[in-house]
């Protein structure tokens, strides 16, 4: 893709967690195509390698955000070749099904999920702001899910909802330092991580303008396809959005 040099984000830096599939790299690519510098990281060394083939001019960077020690290295990668780092989006994260009226082990790996999806972002995040404390912009990457839990996840939506809950909190305590915190909160998307789920599924690159176009007016939320009306529904009909992502 040819980079936009006169956009808003071009020279910006800007570094996406699990940046090298689904939303992330819609994400990643998104911006590169707006003229920015742009990090991924990811465990996957043959999605990392495939990255960088495709996105030459780019960083891609093995590290797992759950572990202290990775994070400071990956933000010290990021500052070796870019000097600074102006975007932050929280993305990497998984879905496990957890049926605690039939499932032997409920809660087997419970302490990976929640460190993954809720624990890392906040580290990152607090890492990120130690070192560099005035940000463009924080982005994290929750669900529908974390105003309505799903039945067949519940600690999923437990976890989407703990980082909703911090993004809100965040955006109020650093409002002063200019910094924009958006939460992104996608519907059902066609990634790897939904391969096997049916229905109608967005697509990656869809979820990714849409966040831009949020960033590009400063809003606090963006809401792409079906969860669009969510925060409204919820309001006037909770008993049936209930209903409904109780069948989901």
């Amino acid at each position: 893709m040819a980079g936009n040099r006169g956009t808003a984000w071009a020279r910006r830096v800007v570094l996406v967690t699990g940046g090298t599939s689904g939303i992330g790299l819609a994400l990643a690519e998104a911006f590169l195509d707006q003229g920015a510098s742009v990090a991924v990281c990811g465990r996957s060394v043959p999605g990392l390698e495939r990255f960088t083939v495709e996105h030459p001019g780019a960083l891609a960077i093995r590290a797992d955000v759950t572990r202290g020690d990775e994070r400071i290295a990956l933000l010290q990668a990021v500052a070796d070749r870019f000097g600074r780092l102006d975007v932050l989006i929280n993305n990497a994260g998984s879905f496990v099904e957890r049926d605690f009226t039939a499932d032997a082990e409920p809660t087997r790996d419970l302490e990976q999920e929640v460190a993954l999806n809720l624990t890392a972002p906040i580290q990152l995040t607090g890492d990120v702001l130690e070192r560099w404390p005035s940000p463009v912009a924080l982005v994290f990457v929750t669900s529908g899910y974390a105003l309505v839990s799903p039945t067949r996840a519940p600690t999923y939506g437990a976890v989407k909802a703990g980082l909703h809950g911090f993004a809100d909190g965040l955006r109020r305590q650093i409002a002063s330092r200019g910094t924009q915190v958006l939460e992104l909160l996608p519907p059902l998307v066609d990634t790897p991580m939904t391969a096997d789920t049916t229905g109608k599924k967005m697509a990656p690159a869809a979820v990714a303008a849409v966040t831009l176009e949020a960033l590009a007016r400063r809003r606090s939320m963006a809401l792409p396809g079906a969860t669009r009306l969510l925060p409204l529904l919820l309001r006037i009909a909770p008993a049936t959005i209930g209903r409904i992502v109780g069948r989901t």
